[in-house]
Parts: structure tokens; C-alpha cells; sequence
């Protein structure tokens, strides 16, 4: 994620920013040339870019929520923008809790998809691919006893429970499932991780190479689950895996990396943004040290995110732990792992 500049009066914004706080316009994001612009009205419900005066639009029908803060492409009649138009059930916005909780789901989507848009990934809808297009259901539990809704994909179909919005809920499984981390962002680049491994593995014409890297995903799905749960995790799955749920079976491990590039990629870019670099007094030998000047997002292979990577979360986890916090990223990346980052990596890229 980058920072970015308001073209009126040139105070830092930040992705989620709806005006700007020093000169007060109206700020939206623009996804076709990955920008947060002030805005001027242009009549009716137009507004002008400064960014790109030429290309004036409407905003996305989920800002009437303050749930999105992009435009619709200049010249489209479509009421949702490149993010929403994938929206399939969300929860009724008339309930103040569910509406709160869904616009933190929004957040939390629209980051995933200015990374997906970055790397220009296949994005079709339900209505476009009726068998494998790709549509978000944000559903509430139900206000009696009954089934809890449970988050998941299923061919294109990415259902994310509205309670994990609730961040009390969201540490109450965490702990109770053992987890160093989870939160909403991460289900997100998950979730999606399966949806590309239908596209970019198993339709792609990769599944080979893949399982090279991950290992067989013929495998029962069903019965790796269950071992799992029953078992848990092998005691050497640190040096071979990024996390434990990565251990289940190759679907999940796939899904599992594919979110940790994302997390990875995506945190760099903003540490890029703000210039930051590690350089340890007491790192003679410059093991530690790294400099976070280049773009990860079109970085020419992993060994690059990662030797920036490792130095800059060591730092981090270090600067977490002097507040009484937990590390910012509690995994560890043994060599394995570095190859199936870069599996992904050049997936992403289209050389796998």
C-alpha cells in the first residue's frame, strides 16, 4: 500500500481517506491509474478528479454507506466500482452493528483488491462467469440457535462470516484455535488464494508444477481436515510450512502462502512509501540491515522481498514486543517456505 498526495493542497492521505483534513475536499480512490484524487464537483452527481481532470465519474453506490470511497470507470453506467460490482449478499445495512461491521469488511476487501487490480489478476464476476466468477457473501449469523456461518470459498464463492468484524469474537477464535494471527485482511487473501488456485493452477495448466512445490491436492480433502483437527500439526512444521493450518493439505498450504505474499508484498510497499530502512548499530556484519527502496509489487523475484523482508519484521517484531504487544508477524519463513513464495511470486507474474 503507498501513501499518497492531495493534488490541492498537498497533504498526505492515506487509502482510506474520505476528504482531506487540511483542505477539506472530497477524496476518492481511482483504480484504473492507482490514485487517491481531491475532487471537484462537475453537476450532478459527477465529480472531477485533480488527479486526471479529463476523466470525470460518479462515486460507487456503497459510499451512500461509507463503505467505499472509489469511483465507477469514467464513462460507465455501472452503479458499483471495480471492487463492489463483486459484492453478493451483504448484510442489511438498515442494522447500525451489521452496517459498522460490513464497512470494516469493505475496508478490508478493497485493500485486497487494489492488490489484485496492481498485478492486473483475472477479475470476472458471477454475472460474467456464471461457473467460476468471483462474488463475496458477507452473512450474519442467524439471530436464533442454529448453524453459525462458517468462512470459506467454493468455486468463485467467497462467504466471510460478518461476526469477524467484531474484534473481541475475532481474538475469542484466535485463541481458542491456536492462532498467532487472523484477521480480517488475512481471511480475505486466503479466501481468494483458493479462487486463483482454480485459475492460475488448476485451469491455468500448472498443477504439476505446483504439486512439485506443495505436494499432492488429490489428496481427500475432507480426511486431511479431519487428521488435523484430531492430530494437529507435525512437530517439525515450522521448517517446512509458513503456518500451522498451512500443514492440513496442498490446498491450504497454497491458500496459506498465497496470503502471506500478499501480506508480505503489501507491507513493504508501504514501508517503501515512508523510506523506512534497518540498520542495527550492532550489525557489523550488515546480516540484519536492509534498505526498502524498490517496488514489491513488480519486484524481479522473490529473493529480493525477501532480504528486505526478514530484516525489516525482525525490527518490527522487536519495536512490538518493547510496547507488551505481539509480533506484527509471528511466522517463520524457513527456506521451503522461500520456495513457495516465489512459486506464487511467479505465478502472480505469469511465469510459473
Amino acid at each position: 500500500m503507498k501513501l499518497f498526495r492531495c493534488q490541492s493542497c498537498g497533504n498526505i492521505l492515506y487509502f482510506e481517506n474520505r476528504a482531506c483534513e487540511r483542505c477539506g475536499h472530497r477524496l476518492a480512490y481511482l483504480p484504473e491509474t492507482g490514485t487517491v484524487s481531491a475532487l471537484e464537483p462537475a453537476g450532478g452527481d459527477a465529480w472531477t478528479p485533480l488527479a486526471v481532470p479529463d476523466r470525470p465519474s460518479r462515486f460507487c453506490t456503497n459510499a451512500e454507506h461509507d463503505a467505499c470511497n472509489w469511483l465507477v470507470p469514467p464513462g460507465s453506467d455501472a452503479p458499483f466500482c471495480l471492487a463492489c460490482r463483486h459484492n453478493g449478499i451483504i448484510p442489511d445495512v438498515g442494522n447500525a452493528a451489521h452496517l459498522a461491521s460490513w464497512q470494516q469488511m469493505e475496508f478490508a476487501k478493497h485493500r485486497l483488491f487494489y492488490a489484485l487490480l496492481r498485478w492486473n489478476l483475472p477479475l470476472k464476476t458471477r454475472a460474467e462467469d456464471p461457473e467460476h466468477g468471483l462474488i463475496f457473501n458477507v452473512l450474519a449469523d442467524p439471530p436464533e440457535e442454529g448453524q453459525k456461518v462458517m468462512t470459506g470459498h467454493d468455486n468463485g464463492v467467497i462467504t466471510i462470516a460478518l461476526v469477524e468484524a467484531d474484534d473481541a469474537e475475532r481474538e475469542k477464535r484466535r485463541h481458542a484455535m491456536g492462532e498467532p494471527y487472523r484477521t480480517l485482511i488475512g481471511h480475505f487473501r486466503h479466501e481468494v488464494g483458493h479462487h486463483y488456485w482454480d485459475l492460475l493452477v488448476r485451469d491455468g495448466g500448472k498443477l504439476d508444477a505446483c504439486r512439485a512445490v506443495f505436494g499432492d491436492d488429490s489428496e481427500d480433502y475432507e480426511a486431511a481436515l479431519k487428521r488435523h483437527y484430531a492430530e494437529g500439526t507435525p512437530p517439525d512444521w515450522q521448517e517446512r510450512y509458513v503456518s500451522a493450518y498451512a500443514t492440513t493439505h496442498p490446498w491450504e498450504d497454497f491458500a496459506e502462502t498465497w496470503a502471506h505474499y500478499l501480506h508480505i508484498v503489501d507491507t513493504l510497499e508501504m514501508a517503501s512509501a515512508f523510506g523506512l530502512s534497518v540498520s542495527p548499530s550492532v550489525d557489523t556484519d550488515r546480516e540484519i540491515s536492509a534498505t526498502i527502496d524498490f517496488d514489491p509489487y513488480a519486484a524481479d523475484g522473490i529473493e529480493r522481498i525477501v532480504s528486505a523482508w526478514l530484516p525489516f519484521v525482525f525490527a518490527l517484531n522487536s519495536v512490538n514486543r518493547a510496547m507488551g504487544n505481539r509480533d506484527l508477524y509471528p511466522f517463520v519463513i524457513a527456506p521451503p517456505v522461500v520456495r513457495k513464495l516465489g512459486f506464487i511470486h511467479d505465478l502472480v507474474h505469469g511465469r510459473a
